[in-house]
């Protein structure tokens, strides 16, 4: 089992930065891709950013030039730096690592970006 903590969500004005991070612990041996999703009330989950173990990024659409995702594969913790947030950014974001084909999921963390 993999267990996954993160931090750095809150209330943020539109414009502002916040930056999450999420540290993996347990059976975290052979752990390749980590990444974030989000999830908006009333929509569906949907991938903002991943990052391979080699360090190739991609992003979603809606994120690119605005949030850079980064790892420290020694501390085995996965960062979303968050900048020039608007409205539409928020939702419950949720870390993501995958360990071989088996994904593992952290609990979210809120994002609120007033206008």
């Amino acid at each position: 089992q993999v267990q996954l903590v993160e931090s750095g969500g809150g209330l943020v004005q539109a414009g502002g930065s916040l930056r999450l991070s999420c540290a993996a612990s347990g059976s975290i041996f052979g752990i390749n891709v980590m990444g974030w999703y989000r999830q908006a009330p009333g929509k569906q989950r949907s991938l903002v950013a991943s990052i391979s173990n080699g360090g190739s990024t991609s992003y979603a659409d809606s994120v690119k030039g605005r949030f850079t995702i980064s790892r420290d594969n020694p501390k085995n913790t996965v960062y979303l730096q968050m900048d020039s947030l608007k409205p539409e950014d928020t939702a419950v974001y949720y870390c993501i690592v995958y360990r071989g084909l088996i994904s593992y999921w952290g609990h979210g963390t809120q994002v609120t970006v007033s206008s």
